[in-house]
């Protein structure tokens, strides 16, 4: 099937499908139409990326194993300008192979055969928490911890004075310490805070996304200052 674009009259936002099964490509795409979003299809990883650099689309369900361009490569070349949430596919259930997903900038990961309604689930969530907006009742919009700076109504990120690229999840993260600093969270704690109790990760995933805050807003994130780790208890945030 060559890389194409299928609308629907009501858009809530596009979503782009990269998979080669083409049963399993048409099935998904039908079940997000049916559920009112835009859905851009490929089933070759070439014309994957090239969708995802001309369409800009709100989510991205993305199979490893592609021909052309694989999915992990085509997550590490998005990645070095857009934050664009990707849901990464594969038959491979491993915790190495969800980890070796997560590390190349992956927000989610389902392993096949997967439930239909957890696909269209897990796309939800991802969409909710890009355009969540600041609680109406905290009038504090800005949050200020040392040379770090937080737009929540922009949801962004500046360190001394320079906008900080940071994925949906790392800004969420980066939040949640910065609003609880000096007090130590457990790997489960920070998973349910942030990624909320219906995420079947494991603690892992927090590892792996806190090294990636520190290479942002650690001076040497090799001997991180800011983001601590509390040896068999979990993280704390200095301020």
């Amino acid at each position: 099937m060559d890389a194409m674009v299928e609308a629907t009259a009501t858009r809530q936002a596009t979503v782009l499908v990269v998979e080669d099964e083409e049963t399993l490509l048409f099935t998904v795409a039908r079940n997000l139409k049916k559920e009112g979003y835009r859905v851009l299809t490929a089933s070759r990883g070439d014309d994957g990326l090239a969708l995802a650099r001309s369409e800009n689309p709100d989510v991205i369900v993305l199979d490893v194993m592609l021909p052309g361009v694989d999915g992990m490569q085509i997550c590490r070349l998005l990645r070095r300008n857009t934050q664009v949430p990707i849901i990464m596919l594969t038959a491979l259930g491993g915790e190495g192979d969800r980890v070796a997903g997560l590390d190349t900038g992956a927000d989610d990961y389902l392993v096949k055969p997967f439930g239909m309604r957890e696909l269209l689930a897990r796309v939800r969530a991802l969409l909710r928490r890009m355009h969540t907006e600041a609680p109406a009742a905290e009038p504090e919009t800005t949050l200020v911890s040392g040379d770090l700076t937080i737009d929540r109504a922009r949801r962004e990120v500046r360190k001394d004075g320079a906008v900080l690229h940071l994925k949906p999840k790392e800004y969420e993260l980066l939040l949640f310490f910065v609003q609880n600093p000096r007090k130590v969270f457990s790997r489960e704690q920070i998973l349910d805070e942030v990624w909320g109790y219906d995420f079947d990760g494991g603690p892992r995933t927090v590892d792996v996304h806190v090294r990636w805050l520190r290479q942002k807003v650690e001076e040497d994130d090799a001997h991180p200052q800011r983001i601590r780790t509390v040896r068999g208890s979990g993280y704390l945030f200095e301020g």
